[in-house]
């Protein structure tokens, strides 16, 4: 004769049967929010270079632009003054200044200028620079065609290096009547700590020292 589960057994059973279901809905709960973390974590890694493409191709934030070239045309007799300031962020011991302050230029005038940057520290240290110009509406017309901003700098203990930039101010800034009264431009660099630079390439001939001798 089988026998029936008695009153404190039944209860005992549905007891298990209720923490088996919050187990089951906890997991679920915990895997649903384990991936909307991951999906945020992806999204804002794949914000950062869409942000950076959306500032170089419409100038947005004062990024400045890249240029292949100078412009055809001859320069304005518009001019502006062009000032530059250099800051370095904690972290990187490098001096880092304009070997000038400021320069006049016509609009449509390319123009070469150089940063000094040394490194003051006892050990190899790299660095990547950001930039923009003020004011910020500027950013769209200011065009660079060589920078040392555009890839990272990697420094030898105690070694000086002038580095150029060279831009010209877009004449299409002329016909924007938003800076009509625009007289003076400020482009701003600060270099940044890079804690794993890239390695460097080595030429064709020369040997492989990390592998020893063959």
């Amino acid at each position: 004769m089988t026998e029936q589960p008695t009153q404190r057994e039944a209860p005992a059973a549905s007891h298990k049967m209720v923490s088996r279901r919050g187990l089951t809905r906890d997991a679920v709960v915990a895997s649903i929010c384990g991936f909307v973390v991951v999906l945020m974590v992806g999204a804002s890694y794949a914000a950062v270079p869409f942000y950076n493409w959306f500032c170089r191709a419409t100038g947005f934030n004062g990024t400045t632009q890249v240029a292949t070239s100078a412009p055809s045309g001859a320069p304005l007799a518009r001019k502006v003054t062009v000032r530059f300031d250099a800051n370095v962020a904690p972290g990187l011991p490098w001096k880092f200044e304009p070997e000038q302050n400021e320069i006049e230029v016509k609009i449509g005038e390319v123009v070469t200028v150089f940063y000094s940057v040394t490194n003051q520290a006892a050990r190899t240290t790299a660095g990547q620079a950001a930039y923009n110009v003020t004011p910020l509406t500027v950013g769209s017309y200011f065009e660079k065609i060589n920078c040392f901003c555009f890839t990272e700098q990697t420094m030898a203990p105690g070694e000086k290096r002038d580095m150029p930039v060279v831009f010209y101010v877009d004449p299409a800034l002329a016909a924007d009547s938003e800076n009509d009264g625009l007289n003076t431009i400020t482009l701003s660099y600060t270099f940044y700590p890079v804690r794993d630079p890239l390695p460097k390439p080595l030429a064709a001939s020369e040997p492989d020292k990390r592998k020893g001798n063959l």
